[in-house]
């Protein structure tokens, strides 16, 4: 076993409602945390540990990915179950929530056998319809039965009629369905939102009425429903923020998530060669972005989604109108998630550590209907964030297999240098 190791003068943020305060924190040579204050300072100095200046560092809850996607989890070329464990560990993630989109369509209880490899948990979303095709009703409660958290759409609204259908039924009960407001007929074909922007950058722009007349429709479904818990799958433009908000004094809202590809680019900001122009939903103009970035402030917006969707390499050299949409988000060896959001919320809009965490973790385990990450003596669901540390991200040195990975050789600043669900071999704690 590896030794133990004593970090001195850390930021710990224990859970939800909790303040961050300055400590010591011991771990365990296996991965886990063994305690903080006091207590970790005295079991350090009887072992005659030598510590390790951690001032400015954060020790914090694991994070959660509400939804991403892995078509193919053993054979897969862009992304396998083991590589997607190993990336997503990495960057500080605990749980991860696999929507059931593939060739072989998770949507029954046979399905829905994927189990983690490690001490990741694997959430499964159950299909919302028959192999995803928004014709006829998925066994519900069959999956659920199974294990499913929830029931899940594809990257577009179901037809009317079919949604009614399965919310009169209620088979969900009150398990989560999460329902993308996107109406595909509408986008025009666009790649972006249709804005100066985009015509400028000569790509053809997606109307916006794509997602504020589905969201129309979807808060009235809620309104009618109050008992289901119908969530908005990746929020993406200004008009969708102002019908929530418009819509909350009236009634209760439907919690949301956003992507988080969409709170760090826009059409705006985007180098016209850079990866990420082509995602559903398809990306907004700055005041899309910064209507989000409001949104998830105020509590509009629920979690934040990594919605990972790797592309293989053969498919990558496409061009960008003949691949499919996505962008892969668990990719770097030390993630590129936390150390993104952090420069823009933290340090770029003020935010506490606690307000990240809220969007980064304890909303996505409501999202979820789990119980909040929080650190615990003897646990593995923890992360240990350096906000201060410089590094530069080559996509070769990747733990993803996807070939769609923004941001290559780009400099970042922050860096997760330690996971309980990692081996400890591959910290980095050496400032």
């Amino acid at each position: 076993m590896n030794p133990s190791v004593w970090l001195r003068q850390l930021d710990l943020l224990r859970g939800p409602d909790q303040p961050t305060i300055s400590t010591d924190a011991l771990l365990d040579g296996d991965g886990a945390l063994v305690a903080w204050g006091e207590e970790a300072a005295g079991q350090a100095q009887a072992q005659g540990l030598r510590a390790h200046d951690a001032q400015g560092w954060l020790l914090a809850p694991s994070l959660v990915d509400p939804h991403s996607v892995l078509e193919d989890p053993f054979g897969g070329r862009a992304e396998n179950l083991t590589s997607l464990e190993k990336a997503a560990a990495a960057g500080g993630f605990g749980t991860v929530a696999l929507l059931p989109w593939g060739p072989h369509w998770r949507d029954r209880p046979e399905r829905l056998g994927l189990k983690p490899s490690g001490p990741m948990q694997l959430k499964l979303w159950g299909s919302f319809s028959c192999d995803g095709l928004d014709q006829d009703l998925a066994p519900q409660a069959e999956q659920l039965a199974a294990g499913a958290v929830g029931l899940a759409g594809a990257d577009g609204m179901p037809p009317l009629a079919l949604l009614e259908r399965g919310l009169t039924l209620g088979d969900m009960a009150a398990s989560p369905l999460l329902v993308a407001p996107r109406q595909a007929e509408l986008t025009a074909g666009g790649f972006v939102r249709e804005s100066v922007q985009a015509l400028r950058s000569g790509w053809p722009g997606d109307l916006r009425i794509s997602e504020s007349l589905p969201l129309q429709s979807l808060l009235a479904l809620v309104s009618a429903h109050p008992q289901r818990r119908l969530v908005l799958m990746n929020l993406s433009t200004a008009e969708g923020v102002a019908l929530l908000r418009q819509a909350r004094p009236q009634q209760k809202i439907p919690a949301a998530s956003v992507c988080w590809w969409h709170l760090v680019s826009d059409s705006g900001n985007l180098d016209l060669a850079a990866e990420g122009w082509r995602v559903v939903p398809s990306l907004g103009a700055p005041p899309d972005r910064q209507a989000l970035l409001d949104a998830l402030a105020e509590g509009l917006i629920t979690a934040v989604a990594v919605h990972h969707l790797p592309l293989d390499g053969e498919e990558h050299l496409l061009p960008i109108d003949q691949r499919r949409p996505g962008v892969a988000g668990h990719g770097a060896p030390h993630g590129l998630i936390l150390p993104l959001l952090w420069q823009e919320l933290v340090v770029g809009r003020d935010w506490s550590a606690a307000q990240l965490w809220q969007v980064l973790s304890w909303g996505g385990s409501e999202l979820l209907g789990q119980q909040p990450e929080q650190l615990t003596a003897g646990s593995k669901r923890w992360l240990l964030f350096d906000p201060c540390a410089d590094w530069d991200w080559q996509p070769s040195q990747s733990l993803s297999l996807a070939a769609n990975q923004p941001f290559g050789g780009s400099r970042l600043r922050g860096l997760v240098r330690a996971s309980g669900l990692t081996s400890p071999a591959d910290w980095a704690l050496s400032a």
